[in-house]
């Protein structure tokens, strides 16, 4: 299981959208849990990362997927040194201790998961803990917050009403051309007309309809284009790795990206 476990340190660089600092921090004050949703790369990780910062909060990241069980969230006995121990884990901790408990892409989780979510993102805010007997209470410094993908939602793999019903929401999208050329300047130190090249090839790669991705161009994406042009490579080769390439493993699929990216910079 991928955890992190951060602590407050400087505030990571945020570029707002909208309202989104105002929404996390009235649910945090009135103890709600927050479902944000949104595509891949768009900044809902990093916006987390931030309010945890800018609250003062410690962050508990959880990345879900395929195999994670209530089990791996909740905490399990371990045997060492002879002897059975009881082990928290992640959200446990979080509520022990409190702060921000991070589910990450929270429907790749098995269903069984949802089983402790519900408790603690209802107004008992408690999470029982079957095999030790307790039933914790969330101290008023435990907030909840998971995201997810709903472009990848399908009869398996989705958020059932009883689960969204419990959050409050927030969703997230691609930046305009404006913010997205703002993040990328902030995140890389790149050159403003270079950000304003890599948003343009973004936009048309988007646009796309011929052409048969699972996912279009992220923000994350540019900002790993934009730091392999700061570091020396030319701007077509950062963006055959670090778009073209994360994009697509089809030769003619990846030979029509280029065509775009080309077309911005020249051959």
């Amino acid at each position: 299981m991928d955890t992190r476990v951060t602590t407050p340190a400087e505030l990571p660089f945020y570029q707002a959208s909208g309202n989104e600092i105002e929404l996390f921090e009235h649910a945090w004050r009135n103890r709600l849990p927050l479902l944000i949703k949104g595509p891949t790369g768009v900044g809902k990780t990093r916006f987390v990362a931030y309010m945890a910062a800018r609250l003062g909060l410690p962050l508990f990241t959880v990345a879900c997927h395929d195999d994670l069980t209530a089990a791996d969230l909740v905490g399990r006995h371990l045997i060492g040194d002879g002897q059975t121990v009881w082990c928290d884990g992640p959200l446990t901790r979080a509520v022990r201790e409190g702060g921000i408990c991070y589910l990450d892409e929270v429907v790749e989780a098995r269903k069984d998961t949802t089983v402790v979510i519900h408790p603690l993102a209802d107004d008992r805010r408690v999470l029982p803990i079957d095999r030790t007997g307790e039933q914790l209470q969330a101290p008023d410094g435990f907030m909840l917050v998971m995201s997810y993908n709903p472009g990848y939602q399908n009869f398996l793999k989705g958020l059932k009403p009883s689960t969204r019903q419990r959050f409050v929401s927030l969703r997230f999208d691609f930046p305009a051309s404006e913010r997205e050329e703002a993040i990328l300047i902030g995140e890389a130190a790149c050159d403003p007309m270079l950000a304003r090249q890599l948003v343009s090839i973004a936009r048309s790669l988007r646009a796309l309809k011929d052409v048969d991705l699972d996912e279009v161009v992220s923000t994350r994406l540019l900002v790993y284009a934009a730091k392999l042009v700061k570091v020396g490579l030319s701007p077509i080769e950062a963006c055959r790795a670090s778009l073209v390439e994360s994009l697509t493993d089809d030769p003619e699929v990846a030979e029509a990206l280029m065509e775009v990216v080309s077309a911005t910079f020249g051959r």
